[in-house]
């Protein structure tokens, strides 16, 4: 039963997060990235913030200053900015593919970083995976984007996010991670801006409820998310993070009036059929390695 519970709130999850992607395209061509930046990093920090002092967790640790707090940090500026400017400048439906790739690029760094043993199986599913990305990229075909390498950037961010996640020492609350990787956008913005030469702009009435919607859609998400991964297994739900592209998909046709063609589509089922097969290589290799353990 939770595993059924965890796998529903995982696809809502999903789901919602595909809904800010949409919030944030719609507000792309009136504010530039900088500025989405900035006013998503400081609402969903101040939201997290509360929530984070309504727990009793501290606004301030010093082990927010942990090398893997400060790494995780790092990528999720580097992989938020790639992505948000990806889903911004391009289709929705080609970056979210790319952006599946997620899982693939976890595995490469968990073994060249982190010491994790990958065999030859998983590191065939990696290859293959990011042939797939390759389909939704085309370089040097007439239908690459160059702009679609700021995906690309998202993925490698988010990566180096999820490996420096492994490291954060367990005093540390998802709040607490959740509030400085939110805030830490504002500066990041800021810079973005500055180094454009972009003057901040007052949003519209319109906008300013899609900002909202992008910054109240991501919260929750975030928090079905982590009530997944907290009441069902990781193996059996993990596989429920691809419904995303699903959704994209979907909205990039209804909202967007996008046309996907062929080889966006053929590249995305590679990216997800690897990741999919990585993760349950994953999960079979943990179980083995558990009951093999010996007992005391």
């Amino acid at each position: 039963m939770d595993n059924i519970r965890g796998s529903i709130l995982m696809v809502a999850a999903m789901l919602g997060f595909a809904f800010e992607d949409m919030f944030i395209k719609l507000i792309a061509d009136a504010l530039h990235v900088g500025q989405i930046l900035m006013i998503l990093g400081a609402g969903g920090g101040v939201i997290f913030a509360v929530l984070a002092q309504r727990y009793g967790d501290a606004l301030w640790s010093r082990d927010l200053l942990h090398p893997a707090v400060l790494i995780r940090n790092v990528g999720e500026v580097i992989g938020t900015f790639g992505f948000v400017t990806a889903v911004a400048l391009t289709p929705i439906s080609s970056a979210s593919a790319i952006l599946q790739a997620t899982p693939l690029a976890v595995t490469i760094g968990a073994a060249l970083f982190l010491g994790e043993t990958v065999g030859w199986r998983r590191w065939v599913a990696v290859t293959i995976g990011l042939g797939g990305v390759l389909l939704v990229l085309r370089p040097g075909l007439d239908g690459f984007d160059a702009n679609s390498l700021f995906a690309v950037q998202g993925v490698i961010g988010l990566a180096i996010r999820d490996l420096a996640t492994r490291r954060v020492p367990s005093t540390v609350t998802s709040r607490q991670i959740s509030t400085y990787a939110f805030l830490i956008l504002v500066p990041m913005g800021a810079i973005v801006l500055f180094v454009s030469g972009t003057t901040p702009v007052m949003p519209g009435p319109t906008d300013i409820a899609r900002l909202g919607g992008a910054v109240l859609v991501g919260v929750i998400a975030y928090y079905m998310l982590v009530g997944a991964t907290r009441i069902g297994q990781m193996s059996l739900i993990a596989p429920f993070r691809y419904t995303r592209l699903v959704f994209a998909l979907a909205i990039g046709i209804i909202v967007f009036d996008e046309t996907i063609d062929a080889l966006t589509l053929l590249g995305a089922a590679i990216i997800v059929t690897s990741g999919i097969y990585t993760l349950w290589r994953e999960a079979r290799l943990r179980r083995t390695s558990l009951a093999s353990k010996p007992t005391l």
